[in-house]
């Protein structure tokens, strides 16, 4: 059966397309124009971000956020196992060796109780991931950073406009990298950001996004001519890119309102099957405000939990898990995981089910989603 609802759908809000033309006609379509400014300037008011540097992709500014860590072959670095492979690849590529800590089962966050014993005098740095938009313990991850001189890069890649007690994500760690990929909240194909917390950090960042060259300053004046002063590479985004994604920030508002709407569906509807014993949904901590990035539910075993993706597809539903953790995967056997470690993130990542979730998802789509998961679950626990 062909797919009626998908799991994600790109959407467009409001002036991208006209913003784009203007980029066009303004002759000015490589990078670093004046969408590309202007996003970057939103970023930094919104949040309170001392410098926002837009890039091609989250993993670009991942990347970006280690070489500022300096690290070295040998060091290591504290990260969850349940995320995307760029959160390591941007660590592994410098010659550092990933430590993976279990996750909370609440919240599918990087447990912060566990990451003091994983230290060891090569721990450099703390990457936080931010699952679904709903914020790690970060006071308690600053204060291990603190008290054992430690960086803090946190992957908001599905974070952009949530918070932890209020601070945005992306603002409280030394680093942060947001996505703009078309799966996330705000859009434009593909795109990222870095945000830097802290500003000495600003001058080398701005280098190593221009390919290790000193262009900026020569753009401001600082310097009478621009050279090769540092290693870098190719971290500037498409105007193109920066137009389209200026579209959706301006909007961001009421592009989160509209998720949240969604998103609430959702918790109200499936609550009864939980109430049942048959799933259970997100458990969002009282100092978090979620962005309502996605909506997960756990089955209660594998078996169920992938025939209900099959029957949701039958159905003409795509539902979707996600990662297969990092520690148990082929790159992750090479750095001496043997896959049995880190139990509830073996466990959870076997259960987990993402349901559809997009902005221009409409509620008799959203019935339907939750009539095919109810009608499900119940034939098969009676």
């Amino acid at each position: 059966m062909s797919i009626k609802i998908p799991f994600n759908k790109p959407f467009i809000a409001g002036k991208e397309l006209f913003y784009i033309a203007r980029a066009v006609a303004n002759g000015d379509i490589s990078g670093d124009g004046p969408f590309t400014q202007q996003c970057a300037s939103l970023l930094e008011q919104q949040f309170g971000i001392p410098k926002v540097l837009l890039t091609p992709s989250c993993t670009a500014a991942l990347e970006m956020a280690a070489m500022l860590c300096d690290l070295q072959p040998g060091d290591e670095v504290i990260l969850p196992s349940f995320t995307f492979v760029s959160t390591a690849n941007a660590v592994v590529r410098l010659g550092a060796h990933p430590v993976f800590v279990d996750v909370r089962p609440d919240t599918l966050n990087l447990d912060e109780n566990l990451i003091e014993r994983a230290l060891s005098p090569r721990t450099r740095a703390i990457v936080p991931v931010h699952y679904a938009g709903v914020s790690c313990d970060m006071d308690r991850i600053m204060e291990l950073a603190r008290a054992h001189n430690l960086l803090v890069i946190e992957d908001a890649a599905q974070g952009v406009n949530a918070s932890y007690r209020g601070r945005p994500l992306g603002s409280i760690g030394h680093l942060g990298a947001y996505s703009f990929h078309e799966t996330k909240n705000f859009i434009c194909g593909e795109g990222g950001a870095l945000c830097i917390n802290a500003p000495e950090y600003i001058e080398r960042a701005e280098i190593i996004r221009d390919k290790g060259a000193n262009r900026r300053q020569f753009l401001r004046g600082q310097v009478d001519k621009y050279t090769w002063v540092d290693i870098g590479s190719s971290y500037v985004p498409s105007e193109i890119c920066s137009a389209f994604l200026y579209g959706q920030l301006e909007l961001m508002d009421s592009i989160s309102a509209r998720r949240r709407q969604a998103y609430e569906f959702y918790e109200r509807e499936l609550a009864p099957l939980e109430t049942a014993g048959l799933l259970r949904r997100a458990q969002i901590p009282g100092d978090c405000t979620s962005n309502s990035h996605l909506f997960w539910i756990v089955l209660n075993d594998t078996a169920t939990r992938d025939a209900l993706m099959a029957h949701l597809k039958a159905h003409g539903i795509l539902a979707v898990f996600h990662y297969v953790p990092l520690h148990s995967s082929p790159m992750g056997k090479r750095y001496g995981y043997r896959g049995d470690e880190l139990p509830v993130t073996n466990d959870l990542s076997s259960r987990l089910l993402r349901l559809p979730l997009f902005y221009e998802i409409l509620e008799e789509e959203q019935r339907e989603v939750v009539r095919q998961v109810t009608d499900f679950l119940q034939s098969r626990g009676s």
